[in-house]
This record gives C-alpha cells, structure tokens and sequence, in this order.
C-alpha cells in the first residue's frame, strides 16, 4: 500500500525530509535521525495546501524552541508538501516523530476510515486524513490538541530557515511570502517579524 505523507513543518524541506528516510543529522538540528527500514526515496512529491493552519507550541529537544503543528480548525490554508511512500515507510517516520524505535508496524485503518487515530498520547501521534490524491489517501499526523489548547512557543530561527527553505523549495515563493505566512502563524507572529524571517532566508548559509 502507498499513501501520501503529507509534511507542513520542517519536512517540506526535501534535504531534511531525507534523514527521515535515509537516516542522520539535519542542518542546524541536533538529532541523529535512524531512518526508515527502506530507504527509498519519494516515488512521487506534489506541492499541496490544506484546509487549516499550523501553529508553533511546545518545546523542540532538536532545534529548542516551539515546534510545528496542524490544526485543521485555524482559518486559512496550511501550506505543505506531500510525499508519496510506502505505507511501512510512513510507519518509520511517525517512529522517529514519536522517539519510538523504528519497526514497529501501524494499523492504520482507523485514520483511513475515520479521519482521525490517536495512535498514543504524543506531541505527533494523532494521524490526520486530509485528503485523497490518485487514489492514494494522504495523512498527517500532530498534536491531540488544536492552537486553542496549545502552549504556544516561538520557533528558533534554524527551525524557521529550514520551514522557509521548504516553503520556497516545494511551491516556488520568494523569502518575502514565505517570511509573511510564517510570521503570521500563532506562536510566531508576537516573536518574529517579517523582515527578520526573510533575512533569515536570504543569507548565505
């Protein structure tokens, strides 16, 4: 079985979305990612918006400060990519979202069917159906709570970069755009603002 994995935080950056699969330590992260079992590349990537939004809360133990997530309640649209796998590689990546050991096989019917599987109760262990494309069902997984019941958190600027990265590489915008929808999510528009996000994506690196 294939399905879409759909990425809207630091995953829409392919390069970074790569440890995920193949295995080691994103730029400016500080985490030694296992990768999956099979570490194939994406058969197929397709830049996607969502109904919703994403909001930064929490406190990241790779990058510090607030993490990524979605909140299909938020108005607007969630700006994303997503990336064809197998469903045992979706499997792996929630492992490595979750901090469990890789191996471990999901039964994920219920999201299929449903919508929504609560998968345990972890920061990324509620899975999100959020569409179809292909024939292929396409999911997401984040907190069991939306920005409302969220603490919410001010992203580093590494984590930002490489969201902004990902925003610029997956639907072509330019650091301005990207640094605007950044800037307004909750949890970074009190801590950001948009001349600071687009320096952050146009220096070099």
């Amino acid at each position: 079985m294939r399905l879409w994995y759909v990425a809207y935080g630091s995953n829409l950056y392919r390069e970074r979305f790569a440890c995920y699969l193949a295995g080691g330590v994103p730029a400016g992260g500080a985490r030694n990612y296992p990768g999956c079992r099979d570490a194939t590349p994406a058969r197929a990537e397709q830049a996607v918006t969502l109904p919703g939004g994403i909001y930064f809360a929490h406190e990241s133990r790779t990058w510090g400060g607030g993490m990524a997530f979605y909140d299909p309640e938020l108005p607007g649209r969630a700006v994303a990519r997503a990336y064809l796998l197998t469903l045992q590689q979706f499997g792996d990546v929630v492992a490595q979202e979750m901090r469990r050991d890789v191996g471990e096989e999901h039964d994920l019917a219920e999201a299929i069917a449903t919508g929504r599987q609560r998968l345990g109760p972890g920061r990324y262990e509620t899975v999100l159906k959020v569409g179809e494309r292909g024939g292929h069902p396409m999911l997401t997984f984040t907190a069991p709570h939306g920005a409302a019941g969220a603490p919410l958190n001010a992203p580093t600027a590494p984590y930002l970069a490489m969201l902004g990265h990902g925003l610029r590489e997956a639907h072509g915008w330019d650091a301005a755009r990207a640094a605007r929808y950044l800037t307004a999510r909750p949890g970074a528009c009190d801590a950001w603002t948009e001349p600071a996000v687009e320096a952050l994506l146009t220096s070099p690196a």
